[in-house]
């Protein structure tokens, strides 16, 4: 239960955070937040990231809802009992999902957060992309855990003895 009430909370804060820039900013408008590094610019994307596969909705939805499935399957059967697989799977949970609310009620996805990293001005994105981003650099971290933890259970057995 704890970790749908991540997801929950990432869709809220991701469609309330949607929900302020289209209210307050017209398609263009941008905000300094920090000069040459962080801007709220109001952005929209009829695709995936980087605008690929644009105007592709139907392969969006069927995409996206097997994503969903996989990700409460998963974490229906191996996340009990392991913190960080499970808040890694809460955070890809509300962030596919929060895009999927986007691609269902205005068949594109509102995004705002516009930064210039070493001069580089990076794509467009939203706190739905920063969730599953995040919950991807976590399931990756949790599965170097679980390599190192099987290769040490291997070399020196379950109870610590170095195996010869």
């Amino acid at each position: 239960m704890f970790y749908y009430i991540i997801a929950l909370f990432i869709i809220a804060l991701d469609q309330f955070t949607k929900w302020l820039i289209v209210k307050n900013l017209e398609l263009g408008d941008s905000i300094k937040v920090i000069e040459d590094f962080l801007y709220i610019t109001s952005h929209r994307n009829r695709g995936a990231a980087w605008g690929i596969l644009e105007g592709q909705m139907w392969f969006f939805y069927v995409i996206t809802v097997i994503v969903i499935i996989g990700i409460i399957y998963y974490m229906q059967k191996a996340a009990k009992g392991n913190r960080l697989l499970g808040v890694s799977l809460a955070l890809m949970l509300g962030g596919a999902i929060g895009n999927f609310i986007d691609r269902i009620f205005r068949k594109e996805v509102v995004d705002f957060i516009n930064t210039y990293i070493f001069g580089y001005d990076f794509p467009v994105f939203n706190v739905a992309d920063s969730s599953l981003v995040i919950g991807v650099a976590l399931l990756m971290l949790q599965m170097l855990h679980e390599e190192r933890k099987m290769k040490k259970e291997k070399t020196h057995g379950e109870n610590g003895a170095h195996n010869s």
